[in-house]
């Protein structure tokens, strides 16, 4: 699929979805919005975020998102856990991204931050459990009205 036929194809998608706001990402045969809210906790519930450790979670995550090839669109952390809400590819195998996001944050916040070892002990950083749900730019019921008005003029 050439890059003609691919704005020919994400222009189908608009006037397909003339009521919905979608912002979209295209790949080579495709085109998605994928969006997810990620929440993960240290373990223990320990509130060691400090704002230089914040600072630079929030910097190793950019940076391992994008080896992953997903986009941070927004992120924040309290004392004892991140958000973060990511645009993905469909190809992205989500459980192989969030577990190199917690084991890479995990040994390098350790390592550069030895501090929160007086909070932690052994070597995990992160509670082993996340939340992880399904983020749109349309509300379900806008997507609901949609499926059910198929073939209706409206």
């Amino acid at each position: 699929m050439n890059r003609h036929s691919l704005l020919l194809t994400s222009y189908s998608v608009l006037c397909i979805f003339p009521h919905m706001k979608y912002e979209i990402d295209m790949g080579c045969h495709s085109v998605y919005c994928i969006q997810f809210h990620l929440v993960f906790c240290v373990k223990y519930r320990r509130k060691v975020l400090t704002d230089p450790i914040s600072e630079r979670l929030k910097s190793l995550v950019v940076n391992i998102a994008s080896n992953f090839g997903i986009r941070i669109i927004e992120q924040e952390t309290d004392k004892d856990h991140i958000h973060i809400l990511f645009a993905s590819k469909p190809s992205v195998t989500l459980s192989k991204f969030i577990n190199s996001l917690k084991s890479v944050t995990s040994r390098m916040i350790r390592k550069e931050f030895p501090e929160v070892k007086k909070e932690l002990w052994g070597k995990a950083f992160w509670s082993p459990s996340y939340f992880l749900a399904s983020v749109g730019q349309v509300t379900l019921s806008d997507v609901k009205k949609y499926v059910e008005n198929q073939g209706k003029q409206l």
